[in-house]
């Protein structure tokens, strides 16, 4: 007798093991086979490869000379690169931001004094204003004009004049080389 009772305790502890050896076992496998059945759910859900594309946008500006600005297109945007001068550097710093409706000084606004990067649509009614070429309308303050309402923005993108809320938008952007801007 007891012999059989020595004997029953082992396999009840082997029968324990066995049978949580089988619970982890098969939690383990659902857990897997859960995880490869949701992966394309969850896959379908990152950005497709044409929206990664327009993510970013890098712009070579040693072609840029002092004066000059180049139109750039970011996620359908466009976005002003101007090479600034330093007179245009000067008239923005000096601009007394409390006069400002939206108050942002230039170093605020610019990375690299001599480098503007903004988006060029007017944040009144969403036009694109002028300013970009060498014959078009600055404005009063030398930087941009939307002549649709008579916004004027001054060599920093900030609103100086006109019925548009706030600046120009100046888009996430770094220098990647001295030459090269990549914009997002």
């Amino acid at each position: 007798m007891a012999d059989q009772a020595h004997n029953a305790q082992p396999s009840s502890v082997d029968g324990q093991t066995r049978r949580d050896f089988l619970l982890y076992a098969t939690s383990a496998v659902g857990a897997v086979g859960t995880g490869l059945a949701l992966w394309p759910f969850v896959h379908s859900m990152n950005p497709a490869a044409d929206t990664l594309a327009l993510s970013t946008t890098d712009v070579d500006i040693s072609a840029i000379k002092p004066g000059q600005s180049v139109t750039v297109v970011w996620r359908g945007k466009p976005v002003f690169v101007r090479h600034r001068l330093p007179e245009e550097i000067a008239d923005a710093a000096k601009v007394n931001t409390a006069d400002l409706r939206e108050p942002e000084t230039d170093t605020q606004r610019a990375k690299k004094p001599e480098w503007l990067v903004l988006i060029g649509v007017c944040t009144h009614l969403g036009c694109v204003p002028l300013g970009q070429k060498p014959a078009d309308p600055k404005g009063e303050f030398g930087g941009w004009f939307c002549p649709c309402h008579g916004s004027h923005y001054d060599t920093s993108g900030r609103i100086r004049k006109g019925p548009a809320p706030s600046n120009l938008p100046v888009p996430p952007y770094q220098f990647t080389t001295d030459t090269t801007v990549r914009i997002g």
